[in-house]
């Protein structure tokens, strides 16, 4: 009596298939992790962004004038916040002299607002105001 030893060539594609079915699920779960990620980037900037215009506003006698366009730490956040945004137009800034509103455009195409009233939401519109919606 002969025994084969190995696999026979159904066994072989019964296990390919496992494999390639549980590296599809794996793949789909990185993309959405990958999007989170940056989602939190992007809050993260934006709420180190309120922060600076803060203190922007007390070294400034008490005016958010310009706060969005200097070269001040609220800038520099909120230009992080739109390089990882889809497009760097895809975010902005508004000031006047009483009060500020920046947002960028998240993963799922909504936008993450915040502004000088401490509000920090997540809208489909953010509007040209100086306060979230």
């Amino acid at each position: 009596m002969t025994s084969k030893r190995g696999f026979t060539l159904i066994e072989l594609l019964v296990v390919i298939a496992i494999i390639g079915i549980l590296s599809s699920v794996v793949l789909a779960s990185l993309n959405t992790a990958r999007s989170k990620g940056s989602d939190s980037a992007i809050k993260a900037n934006l709420s180190n962004a309120r922060a600076q215009a803060e203190l922007y506003y007390d070294d400034n006698g008490n005016s958010y004038l310009n706060v969005c366009s200097t070269a001040s730490g609220t800038a520099a956040a909120m230009a992080a916040a739109t390089s990882t945004s889809k497009t760097p137009a895809e975010g902005g800034c508004n000031d006047v002299a009483t009060a500020w509103a920046g947002f960028a455009i998240l993963s799922d195409d909504d936008f993450f607002c915040v502004d000088s009233t401490g509000a920090a939401v997540v809208t489909t519109d953010p509007g040209s105001a100086t306060v979230c919606p």
